[in-house]
Parts: structure tokens; C-alpha cells; sequence
């Protein structure tokens, strides 16, 4: 089982670089993003879904600031 994270623009369409590096962990993954939002915000990522294997678990998860 692993877990990624697809990079979406606002409306839904799939962003530049596609998906995260894998994790082994649904923890793991919730850790990464915390630390790489902003990043990916300014890469022009506007929302990730999180995927474990080739299922949505969850998402899209927006990463502006409320």
C-alpha cells in the first residue's frame, strides 16, 4: 500500500508535476503536506487529494488559507 497526493489546479484539473513521492504511511503523507503547502502553493498547486494506491481517500483538500 502507498500513499501519494495528486496536485490539482482550482478546478480540478490535474497540476503541474502531478503526484507526490510515496509514503508508507497515511502519517507519513499528513506530515509531508504540513510541511510542503506553501511550496506547492507557489508551484501553482491549488488543492490535493489524497490517494492510497489508486483509490481517493480523501480531497480535494484546498491549501489556500481560509
Amino acid at each position: 500500500m502507498a500513499w501519494t497526493w495528486r496536485y490539482e489546479t482550482a478546478d480540478g484539473a490535474e497540476a503541474a508535476g502531478g503526484t507526490s513521492q510515496q509514503f508508507p504511511t497515511q502519517a507519513d503523507a499528513e506530515t509531508w503536506i504540513g510541511e510542503s503547502w506553501q511550496e506547492l502553493l507557489g508551484q501553482g498547486v491549488d488543492q490535493v487529494s489524497l490517494l492510497e494506491d489508486e483509490r481517493v481517500a480523501y480531497g480535494p483538500m484546498g491549501l489556500r488559507p481560509a
